[in-house]
């Protein structure tokens, strides 16, 4: 009932796309988990792995149809945002988040860079409402795709600083027994190794798809569970290896894309995946606003703070400056820095790095997460359309939204 309503009341109000359904499904979840009897749902804080499981499999198919929705790979210049982001802004924010983790809320090193870490990649479920449309969509506005490929690989980039929070939370500040392994293994091995594996698992399953048999291709039997094994497949071979398994998807994505890169197969696995990822994105929402209460039960006024300072200056300027030098505009720089979603792929981090045991104030790291999460859905969804109609030409505000969609 809460998923039925959280979608179709927003529709009495406005034809736009339902950006208030993702809050309104954590409300309803608040809301029907408050009725007396109702058992209560597992909290992240005492049943982390529950909640590492069901939001990792979100995060792995929005991660595979980020990559599957871009169209033309473009020139250098047209990554030139995405890169800046991914090389400038992140770790910035990064950095500025771990700061006021230690001097505004008092959290140990090893937590300050946990959350720092968790909080800064830009989520790929929750933030679809500011990435490009589905393949063959048409063309691909530079704000858009900016956001899009930002999202599709900042997860994966982020872990690094994960296991560095872990590593401190273990060994302690001082890297002579851990940085080398850090740096070589963590940072380099663990990138190289998802990048390659999800070219390779892009390219076999583009193969076995499009090229075998040939008179008889199994993509023409439009069965996106197949090639929805196939990412699974590719995340499950990374992970053994020891790669990123986040990378990996993603790369496979933007690969897969790229074979018969015409053929309509591409647009019915896009909408396949999306479905399934509306699907645990609507169950994750609900089930997180249940737990509402558990994640806020420690929340003080600097949780808050660091939250609001995230939202409105530190990711703001940081992608800001970021993107300084880029062919963007003005009005587009702004939008793209402004509009880093927090979401699922926190949650996920979060789950992940608790469930190892090794970090402190898991609490107050949750209710941090809780509140930036709540306050991104609120502020970024409500927004995030009008943000998109303000960069349409003068003169053209007005028409349709799905027409800004199409071309922002």
């Amino acid at each position: 009932m809460v998923i039925i309503v959280s979608y179709w009341l927003p529709r009495m109000v406005s034809k736009r796309e339902p950006v208030a359904a993702p809050m309104m499904l954590i409300f309803g979840g608040l809301a029907a988990f408050l009725l007396p009897e109702l058992p209560p749902l597992p909290d992240p804080v005492s049943s982390p792995a529950i909640w590492e499981h069901v939001s990792e499999m979100a995060v792995i198919v929005a991660l595979f149809g980020a990559g599957m929705r871009i169209d033309e790979i473009g020139s250098w210049g047209r990554w030139r945002p995405a890169t800046r982001l991914l090389a400038v802004a992140m770790p910035l924010t990064i950095i500025a988040v771990a700061l006021l983790g230690v001097g505004v809320a008092s959290l140990s090193f090893a937590s300050a860079v946990l959350l720092g870490a968790i909080l800064a990649p830009t989520d790929p479920v929750l933030a679809s409402d500011v990435q490009v449309g589905p393949p063959h969509k048409g063309e691909e506005r530079p704000v858009r795709f900016a956001l899009t490929t930002e999202a599709g690989l900042n997860d994966g980039l982020a872990f690094p600083f994960v296991y560095l929070a872990l590593f401190v939370a273990h060994e302690g500040i001082t890297p002579v027994t851990w940085g080398l392994e850090w740096i070589g293994k963590d940072v380099i091995y663990k990138i190289v190794i998802g990048g390659v594996v999800g070219w390779a698992g892009g390219r076999a399953l583009g193969f076995v798809l499009f090229n075998i048999p040939r008179n008889a291709a199994l993509a023409e039997t439009g069965s996106g569970v197949i090639a929805l094994a196939g990412v699974f497949l590719c995340y499950g071979s990374s992970e053994l290896i020891e790669g990123y398994g986040f990378i990996a998807v993603a790369v496979m994505g933007f690969t897969l894309r790229r074979i018969e890169k015409e053929n309509d197969f591409h647009r019915r696995l896009h909408d396949f995946s999306e479905a399934i990822e509306h699907g645990l994105t609507a169950l994750i929402l609900v089930a997180f606003g249940s737990v509402l209460p558990v994640l806020l039960a420690d929340l003080i006024w600097t949780h808050v703070a660091i939250a609001l300072l995230l939202i409105l200056v530190v990711r703001p300027v940081t992608g800001w400056i970021s993107l300084l030098g880029t062919s963007l505009s003005a009005r587009e720089r702004l939008v793209v820095a402004i509009y880093g979603v927090r979401g699922i792929g926190s949650i996920y981090y979060l789950a992940y790095a608790t469930s190892q045991g090794e970090i402190e104030e898991q609490a107050e790291l949750w209710s941090i997460v809780a509140i930036v999460v709540l306050l991104s859905t609120i502020l970024h969804g409500f927004t995030g359309g009008r943000a998109m109609e303000w960069l349409r030409p003068p003169g053209r505000q007005n028409e349709k939204a799905a027409g800004a969609t199409e071309q922002f």
